[in-house]
């Protein structure tokens, strides 16, 4: 393996870490309930799109119940923020709207992980109304019942779509497979939030699935903590849906998801061996070649620090051997600079690592200390001015190796599924591309297509992040 030497002197961008790694969801108008009527109902939803998918049930279940949806503080007879509370950042974000939501409306329920830190919240915003975990719809409702009476309506003008409540654009969503995470990572707290891992049944997810089909959902995101590990608590029992036995894993799962014909992309895969078995689906087109793994490093000294499962050596070995049964593979993956103990000499490992992995999309963070996470006991702290100079380094190598892996696309045809209409033209996603997170294809001019719309693009230009391209003509016209 080699590695650019190092110029500090150099001019390049600056990259700047995000604080979270999804955008700040605020639900959207539904209902006509008065202003005063004591039945409105403000949301914000923070965080990653696990938190999505709990903020949707819970927001289907108001709405049943005959709840309004409004999108403003003042509207609102109450406000519920749904947290984050993973990175201090993210904590803070939370805590910051906590904080807005009182000063603007002043009736606040919390729920989410950073729930899980009851005391905290409370020392800081004493008058928020009630607080609860992660995935505690039932006791989100028991407080909003609490301070709002269940009200009286007619089901009949309030109907709720089969899907329920969605907080993303029509034509995608997220298909949550399983809770909590068997791990014990160093440097993460969700297990004590979200507890260990627990599969929702096989049955509950394909019919949630085909609801989402029907309401016009061509692309799937399959998430969970650890989604290779599903099945593994039930020790991959036999289940059954539409009165045919399968198996509770990920890979009957997917097998069974690429029946419904839509795109499905995987999210949060840990480097498992069983990651093999579901190649070749991909290598078939029944299920996007693509694959969300958090590797966070590549030093073998600091894995261990980490309590990371894999070995960066055999994991490039995977890679190789994955994108030998399917070339198309496109790899994501997040990565963790400054651990407690990283020598100048295990971040170049990590260099070393990624200029051989070749990853097609990755994200970066400078550690941080969590409160609850047993790294903070760990020694050799590193200087902040250190973790910022390693993680501009390392962007600097991702925003080389992205550019040159972009590059290879001028001259394709990508099929593309449109996200919105921009000043520019439509733009969308290719396989290559998860919503929020990764890059986009601006298709030029083209003002008359939908989101949802599916369209072949001839990619002309590609940058260190973003396609661009034009649609490709129709033989036939």
């Amino acid at each position: 393996m080699t590695v650019n030497t190092f110029d500090p002197n150099a001019q390049s961008p600056v990259a700047e870490q995000p604080s979270t790694t999804h955008a700040t969801k605020v639900a959207p108008e539904m209902g006509n309930g008065a202003k005063g009527s004591g039945t409105r109902i403000g949301f914000i939803s923070l965080g990653c799109p696990k938190n999505l998918v709990d903020s949707e049930r819970i927001l289907t279940q108001l709405r049943i119940e005959g709840y309004d949806i409004v999108n403003t503080y003042e509207g609102a007879d109450l406000v519920i923020v749904n947290t984050c509370g993973f990175i201090d950042s993210a904590v803070q974000e939370s805590l910051d709207t906590i904080g807005e939501a009182l000063k603007e409306n002043g009736k606040v329920l919390v729920t989410g992980c950073l729930g899980a830190k009851e005391d905290e919240i409370k020392q800081i915003h004493p008058k928020v109304l009630g607080i609860t975990g992660p995935h505690a719809y039932e006791m989100v409702l028991e407080q909003v019942h609490a301070h709002l009476p269940k009200p009286e309506h007619d089901p009949m003008t309030s109907l709720i779509p089969d899907h329920g409540v969605k907080l993303t654009p029509r034509h995608y969503a997220y298909l949550k497979i399983s809770e909590g995470c068997n791990h014990k990572c160093t440097f993460c707290i969700i297990p004590s939030m979200r507890g260990t891992l627990d599969s929702r049944p096989m049955g509950e997810i394909l019919d949630e699935a085909k609801r989402l089909q029907a309401a016009g959902v061509k692309e799937l995101l399959v998430i969970s903590q650890d989604t290779g590990a599903y099945g593994v608590d039930v020790k991959h029992k036999t289940a059954f849906w539409n009165g045919m036995p399968v198996k509770t894993s990920m890979l009957a799962l997917c097998e069974k998801l690429a029946e419904f014909g839509i795109w499905v992309r995987l999210h949060y895969v840990y480097p498992y061996p069983n990651i093999a078995d579901v190649l070749p689906l991909m290598a078939e087109g029944k299920v996007l070649p693509y694959l969300d793994i958090p590797f966070q490093h590549a030093s073998p000294r600091i894995l261990k620090l980490m309590k990371r499962p894999g070995n960066a050596e055999r994991t490039l070995e995977q890679i190789k051997a994955w994108r030998e049964v399917c070339p198309d593979l496109v790899i994501r993956s997040t990565f963790i600079v400054g651990f407690p103990g990283e020598t100048e000499a295990d971040f170049q490992l990590l260099l070393d690592w990624l200029e051989e992995a070749r990853l097609d999309r990755v994200g970066c963070f400078k550690y941080s200390p969590v409160e609850g996470a047993t790294a903070n006991e760990l020694p050799d702290a590193v200087d902040e001015a250190v973790k910022e100079e390693r993680y501009q380094r390392f962007m600097a190598v991702q925003a080389r190796i992205s550019r040159e892996k972009l590059a290879d696309r001028v001259g394709q045809e990508m099929l593309v599924i449109v996200d919105e209409i921009g000043e520019d033209g439509a733009i969308g996603r290719s396989y290559a591309d998860a919503p929020e997170i990764d890059g986009r294809v601006i298709i030029g001019g083209e003002y008359d297509l939908n989101p949802g719309d599916m369209v072949w693009v001839s990619i002309e230009f590609a940058d260190d992040h973003d396609l661009f391209g034009t649609l490709v003509e129709d033989d036939d016209e």
